[in-house]
Order: C-alpha cells, then structure tokens, then sequence
C-alpha cells in the first residue's frame, strides 16, 4: 500500500471522527427531583441525525428516568437475537439503580455491597407493535416553543456562547430540530410589564403612532436572526398572537379583567394586526401565521384568576370581527399568505365555539386556515371534543399552540428541576394529540429563569429549559425538553402519520405509540413505556418484517428505519 492510499484511509478516519464528534452526550446532573443535562459556554450535549445505512439498519434514540438521555442503540432486522436498550448505570451508597436486570424474562434487583440478586416473580409483558405504512393520515407542519419577552430579556443577559447554544439545542438538526416561535403582538403574560403598541394617543383609530416596531420587538428580532444564523434554519415559522388591544380599545379600559373589544375598533384592531406584519416583514422576519387572539375567554369567565393582559370575546362576536374586518383585512393585503388560526384556547372550548361562530356569520369560519388549541386542561377534558371538531372542518390544520407545567394550583408553581414526571405528561399529551390528528406543538416559553419566571404577574411555570441567571455560565436541559425532542427531532415537517397499533387492551396501556413516515421514506416511531418495568416489543413492519426489542422501565424511545 503506497503513501497515498495510506494518506487517504488516515483522511476518511479523520473525517468520521470529526462526525462521530459532533455527537456529545448529555452532563447528567442529580437534582431534588430527577435528573438535568447540564450545559454550558464551551459544552452542550447533542445528537446527530441518524443516518441509515441500508434496509435493514434499525436506530433506536432512548431516554430513561434512569439518565439515559438521547442515547443511540442499533440492531437489523436480519437480527436473530432481541435488540436491548441498555438502562443507564447510576450509584448511591446502597443501591445499584439499573437494579431491574432482566435475565430471561425474570426480573432480579442488584444491591451495591450485597453479592446475591433477589428474584422477583413478575413475568416481562411482551406487546405486539404493528406497523402499517398503507394506512395514512395526518401531515406535520410544526414544533416549536415560544420567544417571549421573559425569554428574549434572559437571553440578553448571556454570554454569545451560551445564547448560541441554547438556539442550536432547539433549533438546529443535532439539538431538536424546531421549525417555528410564537410570539405576541405587543405584550403576554411573560414579559416584564403589560404594554401594546399605540398606547398613545388615546382613542386613535387610525393608529398614528404604529410606525415602527417597538424596541423589544427589534431585540427578539436581533435575536432571531442570531438562532436562524446558529440553527442553520431558512425557513423559521413565526405564529404571531395578540394578548390584549390598548386599553382605549376596551370596554373596561384596562389591561385585564372583565373586557372586551369595543366594536368601533374592530377595524382598527385589524389594522393592529395588518400593520405588525408589514413591519416584521419589513425587517425580513416574515410572519407564518396569526391567530385571532389569544385565550379569549379569559376576559369574559376566566377574569376571577387570570390577572395578566387578555381581551374577551364571546365566539359571536369573534366571528363578526373575523368575517367583517381582520379576514377581508388580511386577503386583501399583500400580507394575503399568513395563515390565519381560530380560538387559540383550551380543548374544553371545542367543537361548540366554531359552531356559534358559524351562527353568529356563516361564512366566518372559512378566513380560518387552522385551530389553535391550549393545553392546560387536557387531561380533564378528552380528545374526543378534538376529534368533533376536526369532523367539522376536516381541511383545518391542527396545533397545540401554548403548553407548559405549574400553573394549577395543584402543582409546583415554577420548575421542579429534572422532573421525569412532568416529562412524561408531555410525552402521554403529544401523543395523543398526534394520535388525533395535530399537526404540530408549539410550547410555551423556550427558557426560563430558576424560578420560573421572570413577569409582571409572578405567574411562575416550567419549561424545558431552565437558565441559571445567578451565574449566568449554564442551563439545564430537563426531562421536558428530551420528551418534546423525541417528536421535534424526528419528524420533519411533511412527516406523514401512519398507522402503529399494539394488542393492548387496557385503558391505560403499557406501551404507548405513534407512527410516522418521513419525507425520505424511512420511518420514526415513538414508544412510551410508562411502568415500572421493562417491556418486550414484538414489531412488525408490512414492508420491513418483523423484530424484537426490550425497552427499559420508565423510558422514552423514537425507533427508525427504512
């Protein structure tokens, strides 16, 4: 072998091992409640995308209660033997904690410091998992999170490294691959005080002094410009949505409580949003999307708790201003390719809020483009008023448009650091979502401070990143951010649902399920296996055949193949 070749091959290793590199594992932290990955200025945890080799290559990305944290397993389907997802190793002065070792469907617990393993008579659940790529629904259009002033003035405070790292973690192809922010036209409930544009003059229709956007806005859009740089990303989908007019706008002349628009503002109030989308464009931040505000309810029943900016509307008089001014408004304009997206509120308002606006105008409903759907109380009302809705108007795109854990009087108001159990609520809700014809999620706010903050109203939640603002030289990435990934990343925007079914027949299942084909043909199926014990997977693909997997307990897994 001459020089050359020699050259050659030491050129390839190098190059693979530039790409190997650009895979970092996660810095698992201990907290109170879980587990964090930890990164900072010069170190953040990413994956590359997988990349399959041939037909028979199978990639399985794991994530565990235990700290396994995007951790990449193979295996063929020419494989004769079970492909296993080994459970992260972790040690306390006692206890082995991948102490479930599984040895021929038996189950035996391992102790630090004692010799013996103590069986435990529990049988390992083997689940059927069929695959069938002919059956088709649903396309994905989007994930994101929301850019808010809270997150905008957190990020300020950064050093350039670390803002860049927490834009690559979110939006680049080796973080979690986001595609899309919501942002509000003027102010929401996390910004650091109430404000809309043209506050003054007062009882300004015309809208004299909306000429330019406001410094916060340039900040973000700065900002912006930094994660699309960073991200590598053209085509960032930016859904707008107004919080609440100017107080001379409003019945009740004030930023909350009981309120409504007044209805000689209803085309300055079109005009608002006309006007932020010219300006925005002008900046060559192009909007995606509006919606026609945010939580409308919250000024009209919810006022009694909610004590941050809102605007009421009843659906009736929704779709008057979205029938008669904002959707001729909008079509008319050269702003005419901004989707337009209705209610914006919790799943407990559908499908009877679009039927009485369909009552109030019956043409209303069709300047909608999608419905915008909140997720607050999700587990208390079911998917079935969802899929009411959808039957309804089956040529709407569906998005969860805001998300997050804290805010029940129940709850930890603020994070609990490295929760696995507030993970797993994200990975049973975007499941299901999915499973019921949502075309994306956009969380709330990408970042948060340790408290959960900041804002005006000290209305303190979680998110899936939580900034260490005290030292201001890390973040922590939180089981949150791993469950929302394991959709995020693998499922590209055109992704097309599939039909993924398992033998379970309990109402609350063991394995969990969704299935997607990928632009390119392959498939990316997310498993959650919510008990405390491992399980058996018997897949079976119609067009790759079949496989076995063992998933650990308490675990989160997206599966890809051809």
């Amino acid at each position: 072998m001459n020089l050359r070749w020699l050259w050659m091959l030491f050129a390839v290793a190098l190059c693979s091992g530039w790409a190997a590199a650009l895979s970092t594992p996660c810095q698992l932290r201990e907290t109170q409640y879980g587990n964090v990955c930890v990164c900072n200025s010069s170190y953040c945890d990413y994956l590359e995308q997988p990349d399959l080799r041939d037909d028979n290559q199978i990639v399985v990305i794991s994530s565990s209660k235990n700290g396994l944290r995007f951790t990449r397993s193979e295996g063929s389907f020419l494989g004769k033997t079970i492909l296993e997802v080994q459970d992260h190793q972790w040690i306390d002065n006692n206890f082995v904690a991948d102490a479930v070792v599984v040895e021929q469907n038996k189950v035996w617990l391992q102790f630090a410091n004692v010799p013996q393993r103590f069986a435990i008579n529990v049988t390992i659940k083997t689940v059927q998992l069929t695959v069938q790529r002919e059956k088709r629904y649903q396309k994905i259009t989007n994930f994101g999170g929301a850019f808010t002033g809270s997150v905008s003035h957190i990020l300020q405070q950064l050093p350039k490294a670390l803002q860049d790292h927490v834009y690559k973690s979110y939006f680049h192809a080796d973080g979690i691959a986001y595609n899309s922010i919501r942002m509000s036209i003027g102010g929401s409930d996390f910004d650091l005080q109430p404000w809309a544009y043209n506050q003054l003059p007062r009882n300004d229709p015309s809208l004299s002094n909306f000429t330019t956007l406001d410094p916060r806005d340039l900040q973000k859009i700065e900002q912006l410009k930094r994660l699309k740089a960073v991200a590598k990303l053209n085509n960032l989908k930016i859904m707008a949505a107004a919080w609440s007019a100017p107080p001379w706008m409003k019945s009740n002349n004030r930023w909350t409580g009981y309120g409504q628009l007044k209805a000689e503002y209803y085309q300055a109030w079109a005009d608002y949003h006309l006007k932020f989308l010219e300006l925005m464009q002008s900046k060559n931040m192009t909007v995606w999307a509006i919606s026609t505000g945010n939580e409308p309810l919250n000024g009209v029943i919810g006022f009694f708790f909610v004590h941050f900016m809102s605007m009421g509307w009843t659906p009736w008089q929704q779709a008057i201003w979205l029938n008669d001014y904002l959707g001729p408004t909008i079509r008319k304009s050269k702003q005419s390719q901004v989707l337009i997206f209705g209610n914006d509120d919790q799943r407990y308002t559908y499908p009877s809020w679009f039927r009485k606006m369909r009552a109030s105008r019956s043409n209303a409903l069709d300047y909608l483009d999608g419905l915008a759907v909140h997720w607050y109380w999700d587990e208390i009302f079911g998917p079935q008023l969802i899929d009411r809705a959808h039957a309804d108007m089956p040529d709407k795109l569906l998005l969860n448009t805001e998300s997050c854990i804290g805010d029940k009087p129940w709850q930890t108001h603020g994070p609990e650091l490295g929760s696995w159990g507030r993970g797993e609520s994200y990975m049973r809700a975007y499941i299901q979502d999915l499973l019921h014809n949502f075309n994306g999620w956009l969380d709330w706010n990408l970042v948060l401070d340790e408290r959960g903050g900041p804002n005006y109203v000290h209305n303190y939640v979680d998110a899936p990143v939580i900034v260490n603002t005290t030292s201001r030289t890390e973040f922590y990435k939180q089981p949150i951010y791993y469950a929302i990934g394991h959709f995020s990343k693998f499922l590209p925007e055109e992704s097309v649902r599939i039909e993924a079914s398992t033998n379970e027949t309990e109402s609350f299942p063991q394995l969990s399920v969704v299935g997607f084909q990928r632009p390119d043909g392959s498939v990316a199926l997310i498993l959650y296996n919510g008990e405390n014990l491992p399980v058996n997977v018997a897949l079976n693909d119609s067009q790759r055949g079949a496989l076995s997997l063992r998933l650990p307990a308490r675990s989160w897994h997206t599966v890809v193949y051809k």
